[in-house]
Parts: C-alpha cells; structure tokens; sequence
C-alpha cells in the first residue's frame, strides 16, 4: 500500500500507511526534546519528561488519563531519544479518533503537576543508580560518551548533578520551550483512513505555535581508550568505530558487512571469538545510523585472564573484513541478505514498528520506504558491491572502552 504524506495546517508532517489486512492500528507521534535538547546543566530533563508525560493532562489527572486509554484497549508508552520523545500507543483502528484527543494534549497541555516532580526524579535517579550494577551498560554509554560529539554522546539517562537540580520550571517552561509543530512528525499504520486522521488532527492541533530550533552539533569527541576499574570476575569491552549515516547510499552495505560479522552462530564474530577459541560468553556487533553520523559498536565480555586476548582477536576481525585476504565469501553474502530480508518481513507484519519506522526514515533520508521498496533495494546489492565497500572502507579513529579488575593493551 502507498505512504500517505501530508503536511497539516500547523506544519506537522504527518505519514500513514494503511495496512488492509489488518484491524489494529499503531501511532508514533515524534515531537522535540529528546536528549541533546537537554541544557548542559539539566542532564536527565528528557527523562524526566518521559515520567511525566505519563501523568495526566490539564483535563485528566494522572488516574482518568490511564483509565481512558485503558477502556479503549490503548496501550501507551513515551520514549526519549536522542532528537524526540516518542509518544505510542496501539489499538483497534475502529477507536483511532476516540483516542486522538487524548495523545494530543499529552504534548499540547501536559499536567506537569508539581506533586509529581519528586517522584519522576527518584525514578530517574533510580535509573541512574542502577548503572552500578550493570557493567556491561555502563561501558557501552561510557564508549558512546567519548565516540560522538556532544550533544550525540548523551544516553538520556542525564546525570546526577542534572537530575537533582531540576526544577519545576526546568520541567514546564523547558517543555514550551523545545515544543515546534514543524520539528513534529506524526505517524499511523495498520487500520487508519489517512484523509480522516489528517482532518481530526488538524482540529486538534490548530493551535500549536512554535518554531524551536534544532541544537547545534559540537565538533570533536576524545576517542581513544579508557578504562574503569571494576572488581569483578568479568571484563567488558566495548569497541565503537565509524560508519557510514543512514542516509549514506553505503548504510545498506555496511549493513550486510555487519550481518557478516555478526549475525547470529554464522556470524564471523561468534565463530572466530567464541567457538574456535572460547574466549568469551557473548560477543557482537550493531550498525547504528541516524541522519548526519553513523557508527559501529562492537562487544565482547569475557574472563580477566583471556579479556587481552578477546580484545586482539574482535579488532582483527574487525580489520579483517576490509582487506582482501578477509573477503567476504558468497556463501557468508547469501546467509547475510537472507537475514536482512528475514527482519524485513517480521518488521513488516507489526503495525508498530511500521509507524516507528515511517518516522525515523522521514528524519533520517527525508522520505519515506514502503517494504517492497526496501526489499528491492536488498535485492539489488551484489557481492562485488559489499567487497568493493568492505575495501575502501574506514574505520576513524577507535574508542574502546574496557570496565573490570585491569586494564588491557589496545590494539595499535
């Protein structure tokens, strides 16, 4: 089915694809002040408005407001990433317009009562807190904060010195704030008519003004390694190198490159690191590509006494992959696209992930793509093209990030 593109009369983009086979319906509604719009000395307000965004509107308090999408059979959920908070919900598509009116002011008249302050900071400190006894998580935002640019380096979760200096004000005067219609996306898939959605949320948002900025991007990031001590029978090292934005023509190929390395007991990763020399109990690597950057981070936990070893043989394979002798063969090719297009098709069957989807492409390459579109672009890559890419392929200056009882070598 086509992708609806509409722009409303307060200059919200809004996308939806009705799915015809299905009677559910799913919304993603992107609005601003994710994580890097958070001011440098309120670290943590994102999360602190994705708590209280959840709790109630100028009409509804906290209770009513849940009892309302909960006698719908809505679910819903707000997420702060790094450029929006994601408000959700999904539910049948006969009761779209009956739930409207109430994800709307969520944005437009959030309660922000001022009971609820204390309660949403100790969550979010509570977050905080519980870093100290995940270190695998600790050392994946460690890496991250040294890799990319501020203000892309932050993890949402703020900081300590952020979180508790936080004031009301910080909280609804930072919301009006960051607030603009046209930094807005609003997404719908499943059981959805588009002209009947763009006409409801038209009357619904009519009276949105707001024209915030996007924040402006820092230049450089320390990199390199670094390591926290950590007494624990484990060690954690997290590798991150560059890669290509998605909206690069090279993110689909540095895609296959990492479905090589890491996807699943095939991958070359799990093979090399773990099977042949177990040297670890998990090993992997993730593409991460947004709209102006895009990096690789690459993971492996192991024992103290083979953790130096772990390191060695993840970065070889990381460089191998690049030169000629490590080329990748047309069986590893063939494994790789089936999977790409195997994710494809699960992704495809949830009206959720179809309108999360819709949103982050229009931000991302400032279009959108149908399944069948990006199942033919798949189609289209040849191995010749991965290797070639594979090849010419740069890596940038590395951070490793190692957390445990020593710190390791890093590879030259």
């Amino acid at each position: 089915m086509p992708i609806h593109v509409t722009t409303l009369s307060c200059g919200t983009t809004l996308l939806v694809q009705p799915m015809p086979n299905v009677r559910s319906a799913a919304l993603s509604w992107l609005v601003p002040g994710g994580s890097v719009d958070d001011p440098a000395n309120r670290l943590g307000r994102s999360a602190m408005w994705s708590e209280m965004l959840l709790r109630g509107t100028r009409s509804l308090g906290s209770r009513e407001h849940a009892d309302a999408f909960d006698r719908l059979g809505a679910g819903r959920a707000v997420e702060n990433g790094s450029f929006f908070m994601r408000l959700s919900t999904t539910l049948m598509g006969d009761r779209v317009d009956a739930v409207l009116p109430l994800l709307t002011s969520m944005v437009l008249e959030p309660r922000f009562d001022p009971d609820a302050l204390e309660p949403s900071r100790d969550l979010a400190l509570q977050a905080l807190a519980s870093l100290a006894d995940d270190p695998q998580e600790r050392a994946m935002l460690r890496a991250r904060e040294r890799h990319f640019a501020p203000p892309l380096n932050r993890s949402g979760l703020g900081d300590e010195a952020g979180l508790t200096s936080m004031t009301h004000a910080d909280i609804a005067e930072g919301w009006k704030s960051v607030q603009s219609p046209r930094r807005s996306i609003f997404c719908a898939a499943g059981a959805v008519d588009p002209v009947a959605l763009a006409a409801r949320l038209d009357e619904l948002l009519s009276g949105w003004h707001g024209g915030a900025s996007e924040t402006t991007i820092e230049s450089a990031a320390p990199r390199g390694y670094a390591h926290e001590t950590d007494e624990t029978n484990q060690v954690q090292i997290i590798l991150v190198h560059d890669a290509p934005p998605e909206s690069s023509p090279d993110a689909l190929l540095e895609k296959v490159v990492l479905s090589v390395l890491s996807g699943g007991m095939s991958g070359r990763l799990f093979s090399e690191v773990r099977e042949k020399r177990a040297l670890c109990y998990s090993v992997n690597a993730g593409y991460r590509g947004d709209r102006d950057f895009g990096g690789v981070t690459a993971y492996v936990g192991s024992k103290p006494e083979q953790a130096q070893e772990s390191l060695d043989v993840l970065h070889a394979e990381l460089v191998r992959i690049t030169t000629p002798q490590g080329a990748i063969t047309p069986e590893e090719f063939a494994r790789a696209i089936v999977g790409i297009k195997s994710r494809l098709v699960f992704s495809g069957e949830s009206t959720g992930a179809r309108a999360a989807a819709l949103g982050m492409d229009w931000f991302r390459l400032g279009r959108t793509r149908t399944l069948e579109e990006m199942s033919r672009e798949v189609d289209a890559v040849t191995l010749d093209q991965v290797n070639a890419y594979a090849q010419r392929r740069s890596l940038g200056r590395l951070t490793i990030q190692t957390v445990g009882p020593a710190p390791l070598r890093p590879p030259v």
